[in-house]
C-alpha cells in the first residue's frame, strides 16, 4: 500500500509541476552569459537556459544565450549595457565594476573569504545592498550571485611563498588582486584572460592570478610552472536583468525564473568547491584529476604563516584602501554586514 500511495503522490506532483508550466504564457529570453570557454558558463549556464527551463516549463518558456566574449564585449561594459536595457539578462563579473564604484569590491576583497564556505556566507550578507544599490543607481534587477572557483596564482617562475613575490610582473584582473600583489613587492600587470598565455610563455609577466579550474580550461598548466593553493579571492558574478525587461514579463514567469535562478546560482557555488579542488588536481597532473589531460605543474601548499600574512594584507592595506575610495554609507553596509560576519571592522 506504501508503495501504491507513494507513487500516486509522485503522479499527482507530477501533474501539478505540468499544470503550472502549462499556466506560463510562451516566453522566450535573450541572455548574454559569462565567459564560454569556462565550466561555471559550458556545465551550469548555458544548459540551465537552453535545456533545464525548456524543460520544467514544458517548454513553455525559451531561451539563447552566448557568453559575453561572443558577443565581442569585455565585459566592464555589460552592467552599463544592461542598465541602458540593450542587454536584458546578463551574468557579470563584479570585479568588472570596480572602477565604477567601490561598493562592487565589498564582498570579495583579497584575503576576505578564505574558503568557499565564508565566501557564500560574505556573498549572502551583502546581498541585499547590492540589490538596493543596483535596482535603484542602474534599474537593473538582481537575480543572484554566484562564484567562479578560488583565485589562486599560477607563476612560470619559482614560487613556494608569498614574500617570493617580489620583484615579480603578476597579471591581475581587479584593483584588490593589484594591492595584495603590490603588498608583497610585486608589479601588477592588467591584461584581458585571453591575452595571459602568451604572456606567461614570452615571459611578459612571471605569475597570473584565475581561479583554479578557469586556469586550467585556459591550459595555462602549458605556460606556467608553479601553482600556489591560497585562495586570495573568488571573482563572484551578478545573474541580473534591466528591470524595465523584468517587468514586460508575466508575473508567473518571473516566479518560475527567480525560483530556478536560485536553483542554478546553488548548483555552481557546490561546483565551485569542488572545482577549486579538482583544478589543483588536474593542473599538477595528481591522480585525483578525473579530466583526461593531466598538466605537470608543481602544486605549492602554503603554510599557516602565509594565510596570516594574507589576512594582514587584507587588514593593513587592503581593507583602508578600499574604505577610502568607498563612500561613507558603503562602509557602513560592509561594517553592518560583512563586518558582522566576519567580526571586522573598517573605519571610513
Amino acid at each position: 500500500m506504501n508503495c501504491i500511495l507513494r507513487a500516486a503522490i509522485a503522479v499527482t506532483a507530477l501533474a501539478g509541476s505540468a499544470a503550472l508550466a502549462q499556466d506560463l504564457p510562451k516566453t522566450h529570453l535573450k541572455i548574454v552569459g559569462g565567459l564560454s570557454n569556462l565550466t561555471a558558463y559550458n556545465d551550469y549556464e548555458r544548459p540551465f537556459w537552453t535545456q533545464k527551463v525548456p524543460e520544467l516549463s514544458n517548454g513553455q518558456i525559451t531561451a539563447e544565450i552566448k557568453g559575453f566574449n561572443e558577443m565581442g564585449l569585455k565585459g566592464p561594459e555589460l552592467l552599463r549595457l544592461m542598465s541602458q536595457g540593450v542587454v536584458e539578462f546578463g551574468t557579470a563579473t563584479l570585479s568588472y565594476f570596480a572602477s565604477d564604484h567601490a561598493i562592487n569590491e565589498a564582498i570579495d576583497l583579497a584575503g576576505l573569504a578564505p574558503d568557499v564556505e565564508t565566501a557564500r556566507a560574505v556573498t549572502e550578507a551583502f546581498t541585499p545592498v547590492y540589490e538596493k544599490f543596483y535596482g535603484d543607481g542602474a534599474k537593473v534587477k538582481l537575480l543572484g550571485i554566484s562564484t567562479y572557483p578560488a583565485q589562486v596564482l599560477f607563476c612560470n617562475a619559482e614560487i613556494n611563498k608569498l614574500s617570493d613575490l617580489k620583484g615579480k610582473k603578476v597579471r591581475t584582473s581587479s584593483r584588490t588582486q593589484a594591492e595584495f600583489v603590490e603588498a608583497f613587492g610585486g608589479t601588477s600587470v592588467t591584461m584581458a584572460f585571453g591575452e595571459v598565455v602568451p604572456a606567461l610563455q614570452n615571459k611578459v609577466v612571471d605569475c597570473a592570478i584565475t581561479g583554479s579550474l578557469s586556469g586550467y580550461s585556459a591550459k595555462w598548466y602549458e605556460v606556467s610552472t608553479h601553482l600556489y593553493a591560497l585562495p586570495i579571492n573568488w571573482n563572484q558574478q551578478i545573474h541580473a536583468v534591466n528591470q524595465a525587461a523584468w517587468n514586460k514579463l508575466d508575473p508567473k514567469v518571473q516566479a518560475f525564473i527567480e525560483t530556478n535562478v536560485k536553483t542554478l546560482v546553488d548548483d555552481i557555488w557546490k561546483a565551485a568547491a569542488e572545482q577549486t579542488e579538482l583544478g589543483y588536481a588536474c593542473n599538477t597532473g595528481s591522480d585525483a584529476c578525473t579530466l583526461p589531460v593531466k598538466g605537470k605543474m608543481k602544486l605549492v601548499t602554503p603554510s599557516e604563516a602565509d594565510r596570516q600574512l594574507l589576512r594582514g594584507a587584507l587588514g593593513e592595506m587592503v581593507l583602508p584602501k578600499w574604505a577610502a575610495r568607498c563612500s561613507a554609507d558603503c562602509v557602513k553596509d560592509f561594517n553592518d554586514t560583512v563586518g558582522k560576519v566576519l567580526n571586522i571592522s573598517v573605519s571610513k
